[in-house]
């Protein structure tokens, strides 16, 4: 639960994006921060984490890979109306619709393809931050049940992740760390700058408890 805040200035509304390949750590790096910050800021889950956590088919036909990228991509679109009909000022997103670029078997461009643009896509969002996936001697996690790909593997989607949101204007990339939590204070410290004033302090204190 978000804490309590007794602010009641109307901040503006900005999304950011907190993406990366699989294993980067964005699961672990919001849920660090999750209950430090106030009822301001909502954290969306990871829309394809919904759309294949309750069932829905990963196969490996053409069709039903572009069916799977639709429906994350408008899943991710409805967590971000939810949230802003909540009245949400600050969202933070677990992946952003651009990340299905480099998901999207083609072909044509995977823009076209939902009905929009890249610029389109890049103004939705305030900022976006980019956690680098570690390769197999570095700490490549698999031990997230939905998560298919070997290191190698994740190391690929990674730059295709990295290629797609790239001309971003707030684009941060955070390189891989021996150190987790090294990486984890430097994410925090990007989302902080972004955050109400009201919602910065614990923030920052809770930099202070990572050591």
């Amino acid at each position: 639960m978000p804490r309590a805040c007794e602010c009641r200035e109307q901040h503006v509304r900005r999304r950011i994006v907190l993406t990366g390949g699989p294993g980067a750590g964005k699961t672990a790096v919001l849920e660090l921060i999750r209950h430090s910050l106030c009822s301001h800021v909502e954290v969306l889950p990871e829309a394809a984490g919904i759309v294949f956590g309750g069932g829905f088919p990963r196969r490996s036909a053409l069709g039903a890979r572009q069916a799977a990228q639709r429906a994350i991509y408008h899943v991710q679109r409805e967590l971000e109306a939810a949230a802003d009909a909540n009245g949400s000022a600050i969202v933070l997103c677990d992946r952003g619709t651009m990340d299905g670029v480099a998901y999207w078997p083609g072909p044509g461009d995977f823009c076209e393809a939902q009905g929009t643009t890249r610029s389109e896509i890049f103004a939705r969002y305030h900022a976006v931050i980019h956690l680098r996936v570690p390769d197999a001697r570095h700490g490549y996690d698999h031990r997230n049940p939905l998560r298919l790909e070997s290191a190698d593997e994740a190391h690929a989607i990674d730059e295709r992740i990295l290629a797609a949101w790239a001309g971003h204007p707030h684009l941060h990339v955070i390189d891989p760390s021996h150190d987790f939590m090294e990486k984890a204070r430097r994410t925090i410290e990007l989302l902080r700058a972004d955050l109400p004033e009201c919602c910065r302090e614990p923030v920052r204190q809770s930099l202070y408890a990572l050591g």
